[in-house]
């Protein structure tokens, strides 16, 4: 005998299946909110990390900020350092320079002139003075020129004076000089080289010491000097030009 089935079981399949449906929807929201959770907590520990690594290295940075403050505070205390060296080392080779060059201005000046007037800006001299004649202030010049001490002079001025008032009538000549020193280690090097003697120079030398010595303290006393009135004439300078 057959069996029919009078009842709607097509609706109550469809339910069924509406319910299936739902059941999958709703485990894949949840796989989905699940999945998202999941990231967004990876994210967050990334994002947690490389705030940690910042924060890490913008305190390295600032504690080499002011490592790099302290090098350069100790580079400018070097450089002080080397700079007061320097200038130590320059005070110790040219401590003996003003003696040297008193004692050349001494020896290099000729007699009949004298010196009125001595400057000095750095390694440039500057002077002036009286001359009986420009042949006396060329002699200057040459001597000046052979001196291991000082340089090459320029002559700036020279003219005569003679006939005016108040002009020394044995020296008309006023000029003005110019010259360049020498370094010290220049000035070391020209004492160094050999000087050739001439024959029988030891023995004459030896034999007038007097005299040069004479003549040592006589060019230092006109390069000193103030002006003398006419009357005393440069007497011994004459008697001394006179010795052979």
């Amino acid at each position: 005998m057959a069996r029919i089935n009078l009842l709607p079981w097509r609706a109550e399949r469809r339910k069924q299946r509406e319910r299936e449906f739902y059941m999958m929807l709703g485990a894949s929201a949840l796989a989905a909110v699940l999945v998202f959770l999941g990231a967004s907590y990876w994210m967050g520990q990334r994002i947690d990390d490389q705030t940690a690594r910042n924060t890490y290295l913008d305190k390295q940075i600032k504690e080499l900020d002011v490592k790099i403050e302290k090098i350069k505070d100790l580079e400018k205390t070097r450089s002080q350092l080397l700079a007061r060296k320097q200038i130590i080392e320059d005070l110790q080779a040219n401590r003996s320079q003003m003696v040297h060059l008193f004692d050349q201005l001494a020896k290099t000046i000729p007699n009949g002139t004298r010196l009125t007037s001595l400057k000095q800006a750095n390694d440039v001299l500057t002077l002036e003075g009286l001359a009986e004649s420009s042949t006396r202030v060329a002699t200057y010049m040459r001597n000046m020129e052979n001196s291991p001490q000082m340089g090459r002079s320029d002559l700036a001025k020279i003219e005569s004076q003679e006939g005016k008032p108040g002009i020394d009538k044995k020296m008309p000549y006023v000029f003005s000089l110019s010259l360049r020193l020498k370094k010290p280690e220049d000035a070391q090097n020209a004492n160094e080289l050999p000087v050739p003697k001439a024959p029988g120079a030891e023995t004459a030398a030896a034999a007038k010491p007097v005299d040069l010595e004479a003549k040592l303290n006589d060019a230092a006393t006109q390069l000193m000097a103030k002006p003398a009135p006419a009357a005393a004439a440069p007497a011994p300078a004459k008697a001394e030009e006179k010795k052979p």
